[in-house]
């Protein structure tokens, strides 16, 4: 009787660790590090925006959370945001205190979306390549 408990008791002891190490693993895991992967894409804003306009569903398949590199003229800087020929949004950790409005750019980010009341195409975690 006493070597059943203990061995109940082991068993039970065993599976709680694996459990307990298991959900540690799986919630705490490493953010992804955008700026060091590296970019599935690289394409102009404005085929980017052209293929979510023809095919959505395609597209996300194509570029949804996945990294791209888009080439593009700044057109607009607010607060930590870029916006690439008007039509790509490119949302940074911190912005480059150098304003560069109006300059040609490459942005690397992970691709988040389209909006299609504004008929523009969404980035995060982004970083100007140089």
């Amino acid at each position: 009787m006493r070597k059943k408990t203990i061995i109940i008791v082991a068993a039970v002891l065993v599976i709680a660790l694996g459990a307990a190490g298991f959900y540690k693993g799986y919630l705490y895991k490493d953010a992804r590090d955008i700026s060091s992967e590296e970019a599935a894409s690289t394409l102009e804003a404005g085929k980017l925006v052209g293929e979510y306009k023809k095919d959505a569903m395609a597209a996300d398949q194509k570029y949804l959370n996945k990294t791209i590199e888009v080439k593009g003229k700044v057109t607009g800087v607010s607060d930590s945001v870029a916006t690439i020929d008007s039509v790509v949004v490119c949302g940074f950790d911190m912005l480059p205190k150098k304003k560069s409005t109006g300059k040609a750019v490459t942005i690397k980010g992970r691709c988040i979306g389209y909006d299609e009341l504004f008929g523009e195409v969404k980035l995060d975690q982004c970083t100007i390549k140089e």
